[in-house]
């Protein structure tokens, strides 16, 4: 069949023979078997070195870059060999590695499409799932640290995605310098154990050069990163601060518009969640007039806005110093305000109250802006 010569003339793996391959129109798949070359001797999974013949398992799938718009399946009975040092192993394969049903050049092309598109659309696209990309772009990570000097580390950024159903996480880190942009580590769960693993893979005088490290407030982040990191500035996630005061003003609004309704006033914060989160230039005109009448209300929702946004001044700073008095000035009023969400806001901003200003020591040259549109490019 043609597909086997051209495969062959592509993805020639010495030992081994594409023997056949057919349509399953049933499935829309091309399945494609393989077998051993005549003479040639497997492998040892473990120490490499070739052994003589134990026996067959039964064949396995693996799957291999879509041809045509149909999915391709190797299948393969794999050999154990009897290894004169390692025992009774499954032989190494070159199209594969370890319990992965995905090829390594399938892996490859699921992780070079993932960078053009997410990783949702990727795996739609080819037909395959969010896990499978997940672990294809594991796969090109761990082989690109493996193979290649990561050189001096100037600026990261680490942050969590949400993945599938559940409280399942991924941590990832990024290297986030001027004229380098790129994903450095995957690592499962959001987990001390988990991102110690990256200072473990980069080593300590690698992790020791690191000089800025962009992260949220989550407190095993910044114990790791001052542990592993001393010398860096840590600066936190603009996108992540602005969302918690976000957070505080909804939780005002709910609850007053419940209190309303509850003791029988008229329901004015009814259908205003967007007018009060959203900012001023992002509000449709039906928006605006109806912030407008809003803000003629004595309320704890319109105090709370007024402060958000008046918050938002502190990103325009240049100087540290100007940038501590603003902060120390709002907080000040936010404790006065007798509105708990913002004064819990408020004590997290004083408990953060340096890290939040390494952002201008940094002179506004790193944010999350870039992790975050990363992230949106993983989840898809």
């Amino acid at each position: 069949m043609l597909l086997t010569r051209l495969l062959n003339a592509c993805y020639h793996f010495p030992g081994f023979v594409y023997a056949a391959a057919r349509l399953i129109e049933a499935t829309g798949t091309i399945e494609v078997d393989v077998r051993p070359r005549r003479g040639s001797r497997p492998h040892c999974s473990c120490c490499g070195k070739t052994a003589a013949g134990y026996d067959v398992l039964p064949v396995r799938r693996f799957e291999f870059i879509p041809i045509w718009g149909y999915a391709v399946q190797l299948l393969y009975g794999m050999r154990r060999v009897q290894c004169g040092q390692c025992g009774v192993k499954v032989e190494q394969v070159p199209w594969a590695m370890g319990k992965h049903s995905l090829t390594k050049a399938y892996m490859l092309y699921l992780a070079h499409w993932a960078r053009k598109l997410s990783w949702k659309e990727t795996a739609k696209s080819f037909g395959t799932t969010w896990d499978q990309v997940c672990h294809a772009v594991e796969y090109v990570v761990h082989w690109g640290l493996a193979h290649r000097e990561l050189g001096p580390l100037r600026a990261i950024g680490v942050d969590e995605i949400a993945v599938g159903r559940g409280h399942r996480f991924l941590t990832l880190v990024y290297q986030i310098e001027a004229d380098c942009v790129r994903l450095l580590w995957v690592g499962k769960d959001r987990t001390t154990q988990s991102f110690e693993k990256f200072f473990t893979l980069i080593g300590q005088e690698l992790a020791g050069k690191i000089e800025f490290v962009c992260s949220d407030m989550w407190r095993p982040y910044l114990d790791l990163i001052a542990k592993h990191c001393a010398q860096a500035l840590n600066i936190l996630d603009r996108f992540h601060v602005v969302a918690k005061l976000n957070k505080a003003l909804d939780e005002v609004r709910a609850g007053e518009a419940r209190r309303m309704v509850r003791e029988g006033y008229e329901p004015v914060l009814k259908k205003k969640r967007w007018c009060l989160l959203k900012r001023p230039e992002n509000l449709t005109d039906n928006q605006r007039m109806s912030l407008r009448e809003l803000l003629g209300y004595n309320l704890k929702s319109v105090r709370a806005y007024l402060l958000k946004e008046e918050f938002q001044l502190f990103w325009e700073y240049d100087s540290p110093a100007w940038a501590a008095k603003f902060l120390d000035a709002w907080c000040t009023r936010a404790m006065r305000s007798r509105i708990e969400p913002v004064k819990k806001f408020a004590r997290t901003v004083r408990a953060h109250r340096e890290l939040l200003l390494n952002y201008f020591r940094a002179r506004k040259q790193f944010s999350s802006g870039v992790i975050e549109g990363l992230n949106n490019i993983a989840l898809g």
